[in-house]
């Protein structure tokens, strides 16, 4: 099986992140561009693919989509400009403290 994560940009300059599972992207993509793919990306026509990986499960997809979702509009950028120090720069807590570990998160 052969699965898509990837980044639109929309005319309004905003950009949406999604997974596929299929053969070829450009085919989703073309989906969106017909205004079948989610409404947010329908009332923002046209689109442009900015940014894609392949993954050879749907699982992998879909957690990368969840991934990014949550990141800001520069890191998004990073990506899918293949800038890789300032992706890591900007994964980093600004305090510079690690997250905390809990006794119950080593229980499983």
């Amino acid at each position: 099986m052969t699965a898509w994560a990837y980044m639109l940009r929309c005319s309004d300059g905003s950009y949406y992140v999604g997974s596929h599972c299929g053969e070829y992207i450009e085919q989703r993509v073309q989906e969106h561009q017909f205004g079948q793919g989610g409404t947010y990306t329908k009332q923002r026509l046209p689109l442009a693919l900015v940014w894609c990986q392949h993954f050879d499960q749907i699982t992998d997809a879909i957690a990368t989509e969840r991934q990014i979702k949550g990141w800001g509009r520069k890191k998004k950028e990073a990506l899918m400009n293949d800038d890789w120090t300032s992706l890591m720069t900007l994964s980093k807590r600004r305090s510079g403290a690690t997250k905390a570990c809990r006794a119950s998160d080593l229980r499983q």
